[in-house]
C-alpha cells in the first residue's frame, strides 16, 4: 500500500514570509495553527514532506549550509510536538540567473520525494501560498492543491480536506 502525504511550501505556509528570504533561525517564526494542522495530517494518515524555493544561494545571499541549518531548526521545532516532517527538499536556483527543473512550479522535487517514499499522488495535497506550488504538485501528478494566503492559518484548509 502506497503511502500518502502533504506536499508543504515553507515561507508564508509553515514559517512567516518576511518578504525577503527567511534563512537566519532567528527570523524562523513558525505560523499559527501549523502544529495543530500538521497533527491533524499524521492522524489521518498524511506523511508530512516541505518543498520550498530557496533562489537566495543562486543570488549569493546565504548558502547550503545556512538553509540546512534552519531546517535542523525546523525539523526540531516540529519534534518538539511529537510531529515528524518526513524530509525537506529545496531548489538552491534563482530564475533570473539560470533555469532549472526543480524550482516551483518545476516539479521534479515532488517526483523525487514521491518516488522516494512511495506516495500516492491521487491520495497526496499540495499547500501552498503562490499558484506555482498548485502547479509542481500537478506536475507530479498531487492534483489537489489548496492555495492559502500568504501568513494565513493553516487550520483553515481542514475542513478542504475533510479533517
Amino acid at each position: 500500500m502506497k503511502n500518502k502525504a502533504v506536499f508543504l511550501d515553507r515561507d508564508g505556509v509553515i514559517n512567516l514570509d518576511i518578504l525577503t528570504y527567511t534563512w537566519r533561525v532567528q527570523d524562523f517564526k513558525i505560523l499559527e495553527g501549523v502544529f495543530e494542522s500538521c497533527r491533524k495530517f499524521i492522524e489521518a494518515g498524511y506523511k508530512l514532506i516541505v518543498i520550498t524555493n530557496q533562489g537566495g544561494i543562486d543570488r549569493g545571499m546565504y548558502g547550503h549550509s545556512d538553509v540546512e541549518l534552519l531546517h535542523d531548526h525546523l525539523v526540531s521545532l516540529f519534534a518538539e510536538q511529537g510531529i515528524e516532517i518526513l524530509d525537506i527538499y529545496y531548489c538552491p536556483h534563482y530564475d533570473k540567473v539560470g533555469k532549472c527543473l526543480c524550482r516551483k512550479p518545476g516539479s521534479l522535487l515532488v517526483e523525487k520525494a514521491v518516488a522516494r517514499f512511495d506516495i500516492d499522488p491521487a491520495q497526496s495535497w499540495f499547500i501552498g501560498d503562490r499558484e506555482r506550488d498548485i502547479e509542481a504538485g500537478r506536475g507530479a501528478g498531487v492534483m489537489n492543491g489548496i492555495l492559502v494566503e500568504v501568513n494565513d492559518d493553516m487550520r483553515k484548509v481542514l475542513p478542504k480536506m475533510g479533517l
